[in-house]
C-alpha cells in the first residue's frame, strides 16, 4: 500500500492495520483509541533493554536478560496440565524453557532442534536448573530481539510485544507531507519534518525529553491547528454583513445614573468594546470574561438596552432557572415600563407559553430570559439582535459557531463566564470570539477573608456560626462529594446536616446529587428568602446566583477542590455589603504543597492571579471550566510548560491573517488534528 503524503492512512480504522483483528480494535477502542493516528500519542512510559546478550553460566536470576541458544530436546509430557519443557544449550551451559497452555506444534515451529535461537525473558531458578517460563521474545532473527523495547501502558489483553509491533508497522508508513509550516518557523525546530519528529518521539532513548526539537515541533503543531482553526472561525463570522444597531448613547448613560453605584474602569472599557461591535455592520461574536462578582450581569445588560433601543429584540440564556430568574428580575428593575420583559421556563403554564411565542413572534416582548429552552425550533423571533449566554464554559467551538449561526446574519452574539483562566488557555479555548475582560471588582465588593482550619477543631467553627446566626447571617456549608469504589457517597453532607440539625433545629437544609432540579430550586429560593439560615449543599452552589444574605461559606475536605474551584465557591458569599468569611477544613495537617495553595488563595481575591498559579500546581487539565469547554486535552502540549509555543503560534496566526494567506496548505495539519468538522463547514 502506498500511503506517503496521504493523510487519510492515519485517520483509517485500525482494522487496517497488519495482525489488529476486531479483538484487539476493541481492546484498544477501550483506550479511546479509535484511529492509526491515535495511537501515535500512546507515549512509551519506559523501555526494557533487551540488547545485551548473556551466556547461560554468566545469568542473573529475576532479571530480564537475553540469551542465544540451540534447542537440544522436547519434553512433552503425556499427563494434562503439565508443562511442555524444551531443553536449550550455549556454550557455558543449559537452560529449560517452559511453556504452559501451549500445543506442540507451536514449539516446534518457534524452538526447531539445533537452530540458533535468540530469547529474552525474566530468568528464574527451579530444581537446580535456569529456567525462562512462557518467553514473549524469541526468533532466529537476533536483531528483532536484541534492542531496546518500549513499555506501554497497556490495556488488559494486549501484551508489549504485540503493542510495539503495531507501532512498528505504523512508523514504517508514516505518509512524507509536504511540509506546512514557513522556513521561519522550521528554524525554530532545527528543520524537522512531522514524520521524523514523530519516528523520534518512539524511540526509547527519547522518553521523556520534552524540550527536543522533535517534542517542540509536534507540541506546536497541536497548539497551531487549534489556533488555525479559531481564525479561520473568526474570519468567517468577520465577513457576516448585518444591519448596524443605531441607539442614543444618552438613554444608556441615563440608565447607568439610576444604578446607584459607579461602574468600575473595566466595564466601562467593556461596554464601550460590546458598544462598537453593536454599531458596526460587522456581526459581533464576543466573550465577556470576569472575575467572580466583577458586574458582567450589569455590563450585558446594557447591552441589551441599547439593542432593545435599536429597535431589536434580544434573548438571554441563563444554565439554570434560578439564574434566568434571578437575572429577569434585575431587568425588570433596571429597565424602564416601556420594554416588554418574559421569562419562560420548565413550570411556565401552557396557556402562558403560548402567549410568550406568540408575543416574541408579534415583537411585543423586547427581551426574553431563560435557559437552552429558549433556543427551541418552535421559538420564533421577528427581529432578534443580540443572543447573550450567561455561564456558557460547557459550550465548545462548535456549538457556539452554531449558536451564532442559529441567530442570523443581523444578531450579535455575547457569551459571558466567571471563570478566570490564565491566557494560554483563553488563547485556545475562546480563540475564535472577540474577547473583553472585567478584572476589577467594584468598590462597595468587600474580599472575603480566608481561614484554614483543622476538622477537629469544628467547635470553634460552631461558636462562629452561632454568633454570625444571631447577626441575621447566613452560612453556606459545602461537603464534596467523595468517591468510593465508583459510588458517589453523599453520607458526608447527609451526616453534617444531622449533626447540624441537631445544634441548629429548624434553621439547616440539605441539597446533595439526588435532589430533583425542582426541590432544589425551592430549596434555594427559601434560602433566599432567608426561611433558614445554613445550608449544607455536596453540589457546587450555581455560579452567578446572588445570596446577598450570605456572608459565610465553610468547605470541608477543601484539598479535594483545586484553587481555581474553591475561588467559586468563595464568591457564593461577600455579596452584599457585610464583612464575609471563607472557612476551609481539613481532616489533618497539611503538606507543604497544600500550605502554597492554601497561602495564595488567603493572599488574593483576584482569579485571574489565583488561576494562573493553580495552572502551574495542578496542570491546564484540572482548571475548573476547562474540562467542560468542549476542548480537548492536548496530547503534548502544556499551557504551563509551553507558554513560548503558544506565544508563537499567536504570533504566527497573526502573521498568516494580516498577510491573507491561503491556508490550503495546512488542510492535512487540521485534518489529523481532529478538527475536520469544523474546517469542512468553514474552508
Amino acid at each position: 500500500m502506498n500511503f506517503k503524503s496521504n493523510y487519510q492512512y492515519l485517520l483509517s480504522d485500525l482494522n487496517k492495520l497488519k495482525g489488529v483483528g476486531n479483538k484487539t480494535a476493541s481492546l484498544l477502542k477501550k483506550k479511546k483509541i479509535n484511529t492509526i493516528f491515535d495511537i501515535l500519542w500512546k507515549l512509551p512510559k519506559s523501555y526494557t533493554d533487551r540488547s545485551k546478550s548473556s551466556k547461560i553460566k554468566d545469568l542473573k536470576i529475576g532479571e530480564i536478560q537475553t540469551i542465544t541458544i540451540i534447542p537440544q530436546k522436547y519434553q512433552f509430557p503425556r499427563i494434562k496440565n503439565l508443562p511442555n519443557r524444551v531443553i536449550c544449550k550455549d556454550d557455558t551451559g543449559e537452560i529449560e524453557c517452559v511453556f504452559f497452555n501451549s500445543y506442540e506444534g507451536y514449539i516446534k515451529k518457534i524452538l526447531p532442534i539445533g537452530n540458533e535461537i535468540t530469547l529474552s525473558g525474566k530468568i528464574k531458578y527451579f530444581r537446580n536448573k535456569y529456567q525462562l517460563t512462557n518467553p514473549k521474545y524469541i526468533s532466529e532473527d537476533s536483531s528483532l530481539i536484541k534492542q531496546k523495547h518500549n513499555t506501554y501502558s497497556l490495556t488488559e489483553g494486549i501484551s508489549e510485544k504485540i503493542y510495539n509491533k503495531i507501532i512498528s508497522q505504523i512508523l514504517q508508513l508514516l505518509p512524507d507531507f509536504d511540509e506546512w509550516h514557513s522556513e521561519e518557523i522550521m528554524k525554530k525546530f532545527d528543520n524537522i519534518s512531522w514524520n521524523n519528529s514523530i519516528k523520534e518521539l518512539h524511540k526509547p532513548q527519547n522518553i521523556g525529553k520534552f524540550k527536543e526539537n522533535f517534542y517542540q515541533r509536534l507540541a506546536f503543531d497541536e497548539i497551531f491547528s487549534t489556533f488555525l482553526v479559531n481564525s479561520e472561525i473568526r474570519k468567517k463570522i468577520k465577513k457576516i454583513k448585518k444591519i448596524k444597531k443605531k441607539f442614543n448613547i444618552k438613554k444608556q448613560n441615563e440608565l447607568i445614573s439610576t444604578l446607584g453605584f459607579s461602574l468600575t474602569n473595566d466595564q466601562k472599557k467593556a461596554i464601550d468594546e460590546i458598544n462598537i461591535d453593536l454599531l458596526s455592520s460587522n456581526k459581533m461574536f464576543r466573550l465577556l470574561q470576569g472575575d467572580v462578582g466583577s458586574g458582567k450581569t450589569i455590563v450585558s445588560l446594557l447591552a441589551a438596552h441599547n439593542t432593545i433601543n435599536s429597535g431589536f429584540q434580544v434573548a438571554f440564556m441563563a444554565p439554570t432557572e434560578i439564574l434566568a430568574r434571578q437575572h429577569y428580575l434585575l431587568a425588570k428593575k433596571l429597565f424602564t415600563k416601556n420594554i416588554n420583559i418574559a421569562l419562560i421556563s420548565g413550570k411556565s403554564k401552557y396557556q402562558e407559553k403560548k402567549v410568550i411565542l406568540e408575543d416574541l413572534l408579534n415583537h411585543k416582548t423586547n427581551i426574553i430570559f431563560g435557559t437552552h429552552a429558549i433556543f427551541q425550533k418552535k421559538i420564533e423571533f421577528k427581529k432578534l439582535g443580540l443572543i447573550i449566554i450567561d455561564e456558557q464554559h460547557k459550550f465548545g467551538v462548535n456549538q457556539r459557531k452554531k449558536l451564532s449561526d442559529k441567530g442570523g446574519k443581523n444578531c450579535d452574539v455575547l457569551l459571558m463566564t466567571a471563570t478566570p483562566i490564565p491566557r494560554t488557555l483563553t488563547m485556545t479555548i475562546y480563540g475564535d470570539m472577540d474577547l473583553s475582560i472585567i478584572r476589577e471588582k467594584p468598590k462597595m465588593r468587600k474580599p472575603v477573608k480566608t481561614y484554614s482550619k483543622l476538622e477537629n477543631n469544628i467547635d470553634d467553627i460552631i461558636r462562629f456560626i452561632k454568633k454570625e446566626m444571631n447577626l441575621g447571617n447566613q452560612i453556606f456549608w459545602v461537603c464534596p462529594l467523595i468517591e468510593e469504589s465508583k459510588k458517589i457517597d453523599h453520607q458526608s453532607a447527609i451526616k453534617k446536616y444531622e449533626y447540624l440539625k441537631k445544634i441548629f433545629p429548624n434553621q439547616v437544609s440539605l441539597l446533595h446529587g439526588k435532589t430533583s432540579i425542582d426541590e432544589k430550586e425551592i430549596i434555594l429560593n427559601r434560602f433566599l428568602n432567608k426561611k433558614f439560615s445554613i445550608l449544607v449543599s455536596t453540589t457546587i452552589i450555581e455560579v452567578g446566583i446572588d445570596f446577598p444574605n450570605a456572608n459565610v461559606i465553610i468547605i470541608e475536605n477543601a484539598n479535594k477542590f483545586g484553587l481555581s474551584q474553591l475561588h467559586q465557591l468563595r464568591g457564593r458569599v461577600g455579596r452584599g455589603s457585610k464583612d464575609s468569611t471563607c472557612i476551609l477544613m481539613f481532616k489533618s495537617n497539611l503538606s507543604d504543597n497544600a500550605k502554597k495553595r492554601i497561602n495564595i488563595l488567603k493572599n488574593s481575591n483576584d482569579g485571574f492571579i489565583i488561576s494562573e498559579e493553580d495552572m502551574k500546581l495542578r496542570g491546564f487539565g484540572d482548571i475548573l471550566g476547562f474540562k467542560q469547554s468542549g476542548i480537548k486535552n492536548f496530547r503534548l502540549a502544556d499551557p504551563v510548560h509551553n507558554n513560548d509555543l503558544f506565544l508563537l503560534a499567536e504570533k504566527e496566526i497573526k502573521r498568516i491573517e494580516n498577510t491573507k494567506e491561503n491556508i490550503g496548505k495546512f488542510k492535512p495539519l487540521i485534518k489529523l488534528y481532529d478538527r475536520a468538522d469544523i474546517i469542512n463547514d468553514i474552508a
